[in-house]
């Protein structure tokens, strides 16, 4: 789950982890109030969306006066903000975040992530920060500091160390940078991150160490022990279609954003066989519209509600159904999907590739249903006759 970038500032303050001073506004007069409530000038005027890349999409923008702040907010607020990480659509800006500005002396990145292939808690900093730290990754990747702590012996004095040396920091900045990694790493661990991102991390020209940004992810998984962070979701951030499954215990991802000309709808339980069917879509020259994942144990319920998010989109032209009948066996989802598509009214072809157990009861009453349902023999079969049935309805289209 992500959070805003205010939201995330607050949780620093909580840890102890210094930011600059500075309010959310949600209107340009507000706006005005939490500048002047500053005392001075230049103040940040940052668009709060849950993407980064905003700099240079023209979402943070600085004002040196109460009369530049008005202008800013209110041509800020209510823009389609466009960055690499939102996609064409982009996303409509509703709140700024208004913060003093800083004289800066050095800008750093510093990350913390979850590393599964090492079973650690990777630290990733770079003397290149601000708005390029991707193109530094790419071109220059030995510019990149990789520290990795392993959580039950948790962050030692030489993880410090190698870091403080590898971004050349001062000794007169070494005991604050110390201190505001130690926490970072204390708030990583306590609130369950998967990911936390100062980009740019900075020095000011007193020496203080400051996160003039704030990013943080957190595992959906450990959510429950969290309530306070799921008082923070706004989920007018997230996709409608990904908030609605989520209601019903699916997992949607909604692919157009990224690829509009995706057209197939899928079905699938298990996240490696939803990838794998995306795949093999490909391969055969359609397009996937979405990612459904509608677990092992799914109910009618479940897939009728499958059906009405997938078919909620206009781009669906076919669905295809790739089932595993493992602990869900294919007679009893087969009875799902026949009930669902009677519920849902739906006209569209459906291919259903179903193995596993009571894989021929299943097809039997898929066979009897009387739907336009095309049976699939294999994935392979699958991914040829949901092609072949999307082209044939871009053609009657």
């Amino acid at each position: 789950m992500k959070i805003h970038e205010y939201q995330a500032k607050q949780l620093f303050r909580e840890f102890d982890i210094p930011v600059p001073d500075g309010e959310v506004s949600f209107r340009s007069d507000q706006a005005c109030r939490i500048a002047r409530a500053l005392g001075r000038f230049p103040v940040a005027v940052k668009a709060q969306i849950h993407a980064g890349g905003r700099g240079k999409g023209g979402g943070v923008k600085l004002a040196r006066s109460i009369a530049e702040v008005r202008v800013i907010a209110e041509l800020m607020q209510g823009m389609t903000l466009v960055t690499h990480q939102t996609g064409p659509g982009g996303r409509v800006v509703k709140k700024v975040l208004i913060e003093a500005g800083q004289t800066i002396a050095k800008e750093m990145y510093i990350s913390l992530l979850l590393d599964r292939k090492t079973a650690s808690i990777l630290i990733m900093a770079s003397r290149d920060g601000g708005m390029d730290i991707e193109e530094t990754a790419e071109k220059t990747p030995e510019r990149i500091i990789k520290v990795f702590v392993t959580p039950q012996a948790g962050i030692q004095s030489y993880h410090l160390r190698k870091l403080s040396y590898g971004l050349g920091i001062s000794n007169a900045a070494v005991p604050s940078f110390f201190k505001l990694i130690k926490n970072l790493y204390r708030l990583f661990v306590a609130k369950d991150c998967t990911l936390i991102e100062i980009n740019p991390l900075i020095i000011t020209a007193d020496n203080r160490v400051m996160a003039l940004d704030a990013k943080i992810d957190f595992d959906a998984n450990a959510l429950f022990r969290h309530n306070d962070i799921m008082a923070l979701r706004d989920t007018d951030e997230e996709e409608a279609l990904e908030v609605e499954a989520s209601k019903h215990n699916l997992n949607y991802i909604n692919l157009n954003a990224v690829d509009p000309t995706g057209n197939v709808g899928n079905i699938v339980n298990g996240a490696g066989l939803a990838m794998a069917t995306m795949d093999i879509i490909k391969q055969a020259g359609a397009s996937p519209a979405n990612f459904m994942d509608v677990g092992g144990g799914a109910s009618a319920e479940q897939v009728e509600n499958a059906f009405k998010i997938i078919l909620s989109n206009k781009r669906v032209k076919a669905v295809l159904i790739n089932i595993f009948g493992g602990i869900l066996r294919c007679d009893v989802f087969a009875a799902g999907v026949v009930e669902a598509a009677r519920k849902t009214g739906i006209t569209l072809p459906v291919v259903v590739r179903m193995e596993g157990t009571n894989e021929e009861e299943g097809k039997q009453i898929l066979a009897r249903a009387g739907l336009n349902i095309i049976s699939a023999a294999d994935l392979n079969d699958a991914a040829k006759k949901i092609a072949k049935a999307v082209g044939k309805t871009e053609a009657a289209a």
